[in-house]
């Protein structure tokens, strides 16, 4: 029994919950174990393939399965002597377990021969920042973290220092505190590849004159040696794979001639405030659609759109640094002219270009499948807008729909849309590299691409059941939730995605249950499923006070291991919880 004081008189008790299988655990347990108490390897086997769509499994992959379970519930003494069966606990330990029984698969399996603008990569922006986009500290430990959850873009923004003789990095014409260029790269050489062997991409954001730019040639070259990757022609017709580039360091920024062509720089619109939004509480707010951005970005100045690569009129006076030039493999740019010109292709050398998401929003309103015919073979970045000054996020599905391969992210911030970034890179392993989906790359028979506006049929659905949660009672105290009582959860989940998939469902909200069994299904009809991503949300309801934030995940719908499997939780930041998870069944139809 656990108790809660209630007022100064009173103490409350409640039954303390102990997780027990659910109903369907027991049935699935019941229908295959020889005499209703045990499963053999064989039992097992047909479990694999009847109920979790493993149609390959083999007996000795059961009993190497059986031999773990007794290995994590520390029966190993029983050795090799017992026969290797499960009892219903047994059979319940390894459909809860995120080790043996995870909701999809953690090995890269994509192909990553193909050019490196066939991928979505894990981007991150003004990576060096420690806060807010104003006033926080520069320092090289934001991008340590980053590399660590595995991103695999590096924004850095290079600025003269005080006496101009060496390179700061920090927001420009902000009260960001500088850190210095050197200890970055430092960083980024030894932290580059823990969490994935593909390329980091460094993208700079450059104020300086053709001197500095010589002395970063020459930092990027004592730092990284061979791990530098940069090509051997100013001409490029298809960029290099990521598996070619494994363990390589590349730059992209704009080649110095550019600046000589840009106008002088805008500065940032002067509306930029302090105050807290909406995104900055517990979860933050609920992630626009493309038709909502779209209202949004209108009623907005369009000066506020910083471009990350605007040069400094210092630049103009100089002739460019050649060497620093040659070490650029991805050549950016901002849109000059129109827009529709900026969009068209040049087939003798491929280049990035950089929108706001505003910039991003309204081309998508009007040149949607231009967006997606120059991301066949061009990089689109897409970075926040200036106004995000307590760096927050966009809706990174905008981007994605269209084929932009750089959606640029503030990592250091939390969040729904950070989730949703979290969630869409678990896929292929971790390693930051998506492969895009072939119709964001081909062309049709009569030359048309893919349309994010358009209304395509259902093409697969899914149906998702939530068993159970567990995992509160032990990372978090007994009053955590309420003071009087025990937490009353409820589980949201949906979809996002193209417009037309997503959708946002929830579970019945059970009273006073530490271990709340739902046994709740969803189904969710997909149109395009290779986009879609699994949200999945828990609550803690309060009817005098905003709902509790219990946890989140977001799960790439591709990669999803279909039958019963279990969800680990993660907190707002995007860590994971050390035992809270949701058991739940995942069909296609």
């Amino acid at each position: 029994m656990g108790s809660y004081k209630y007022c100064i008189c009173f103490t409350r008790k409640f039954k303390w919950d102990e997780a027990q299988p659910p109903p369907a655990v027991k049935a699935a347990f019941n229908s295959l174990a020889d005499d209703g108490s045990h499963m053999g390897p064989e039992q097992l086997r047909r479990f694999l393939v009847e109920t979790q769509g493993d149609a390959g499994a083999t007996v000795a992959d059961a009993e190497r399965i059986i031999e773990q379970i007794r290995k994590l519930r520390n029966r190993i003494h029983l050795g090799k002597i017992s026969r290797p069966i499960l009892t219903l606990e047994d059979f319940y330990y390894y459909l809860f377990s995120d080790e043996l029984n995870p909701a999809f698969q953690s090995q890269i399996h994509h192909d990553m021969s193909a050019p490196v603008s066939h991928y979505f990569i894990f981007t991150g922006h003004n990576s060096y920042l420690t806060g807010n986009q104003l006033s926080s500290d520069c320092s090289d430990v934001p991008i340590v973290k980053a590399l660590q959850r595995g991103v695999r873009v590096i924004e850095l923004d290079m600025w003269p220092n005080s006496t101009n003789d060496d390179i700061d990095i920090l927001h420009g014409r902000t009260l960001t505190s500088p850190v210095d260029l050197l200890k970055c790269l430092n960083s980024i050489k030894e932290f580059a590849f823990v969490a994935s062997e593909y390329p980091v991409v460094i993208t700079l954001e450059d104020h300086l004159t053709p001197d500095l730019q010589a002395k970063v040639a020459e930092m990027v070259i004592d730092t990284f040696g061979d791990m530098l990757y940069y090509p051997n022609s100013d001409h490029v017709t298809e960029f290099p794979s990521p598996e070619l580039l494994k363990k390589k360091i590349i730059l992209s920024t704009k080649p110095p001639k550019e600046y000589l062509e840009s106008k002088s720089f805008k500065e940032e619109n002067k509306s930029q405030t302090g105050k807290t939004s909406n995104e900055e509480e517990a979860w933050g707010k609920e992630v626009p659609d493309l038709k909502t951005a779209i209202e949004t970005y209108e009623q907005e100045d369009n000066n506020s759109d910083h471009d990350d690569e605007d040069d400094d009129p210092q630049q103009k006076s100089q002739a460019p640094a050649l060497q620093y030039k040659h070490l650029i493999t991805i050549r950016a740019g901002k849109p000059k002219g129109s827009l529709i010109d900026a969009l068209k292709a040049d087939p003798n050398n491929v280049r990035r270009l950089s929108l706001s998401e505003q910039q991003l929003t309204k081309a998508a309103a009007t040149h949607g499948t231009d967006l997606v015919r120059f991301t066949q073979k061009n990089m689109l970045r897409i970075y926040p807008r200036g106004t995000r000054v307590r760096s927050s996020n966009y809706n990174p599905m905008i981007g994605w729909m269209h084929g932009a391969q750089m959606v640029a992210f503030n990592m250091q911030g939390y969040g729904r849309s950070l989730w949703l970034m979290h969630g869409f890179f678990r896929a292929n392993g971790g390693c930051g590299y998506v492969k895009k989906p072939d119709f964001l790359l081909k062309e049709g028979s009569h030359g048309e691409v893919f349309d994010p506006k358009a209304n395509y049929p259902v093409k697969k659905t899914l149906k998702v059941r939530v068993y159970m949660g567990d995992g509160w009672r032990l990372d978090f105290k007994k009053t955590h939730f309420d003071a009087y009582s025990p937490p009353d959860f409820y589980t949201k989940i949906g979809i996002a995605g193209v417009p037309a998939d997503c959708i946002m469902k929830k579970t019945r909200v059970l009273e006073d249950k530490w271990v709340p069994l739902w046994d709740e299904e969803f189904t969710f009809p997909l149109r395009v499923p290779e986009l879609a991503l699994l949200r999945v949300e828990v609550h803690e309801y309060d009817m005098s006070e905003k709902d509790d934030f219990a946890g989140q995940t977001c799960l790439p719908v591709a990669e999803l291991r279909p039958g019963i499997r279990t969800v680990p939780i993660f907190d707002r930041k995007g860590l994971k919880f050390k035992s809270v998870k949701l058991l739940m069944r995942f069909e296609f139809v």
